[in-house]
């Protein structure tokens, strides 16, 4: 089955945001890593906001790709805001732990302005 995604980036007041729509698979792996690489050509990195309001579905490889981002940025030192998750989203995060290593809010903006 082919899941449907589109995988962008922009930023809120000089910090870095990952904009994820659709499903977040193994189909978008590869795209998500390189946008996150694309990023860090640009941007410090102490700080990334990662957009789920448009996220429709995300399996184990999914989650397998924000842990590695999550490592990543733990490496870095650097701080990861979620935003915009649904309820059963924030729930999946909750049980395989991610909500642990970092911050939720319900937009961008308090995101941005909590970093």
């Amino acid at each position: 089955m082919k899941y449907q995604f589109k995988i962008s980036s922009g930023a809120i007041e000089s910090i870095p945001v990952i904009i994820i729509e659709g499903d977040l698979t193994s189909d978008a792996d590869s795209e998500v890593k390189n946008v996150y690489s694309r990023l860090k050509e640009s941007f410090k990195m102490d700080r990334l906001i990662i957009n789920f309001e448009k996220t429709k579905y995300i399996n184990s490889s999914g989650i397998a790709t924000l842990i590695n981002i999550i490592q990543d940025s733990n490496e870095r030192k650097g701080k990861i805001h979620f935003v915009g998750m649904s309820e059963h989203l924030h729930k999946v995060m909750d049980i395989v732990g991610i909500s642990d290593f970092v911050q939720v809010h319900k937009t961008n903006q308090e995101a941005a302005a909590s970093l």
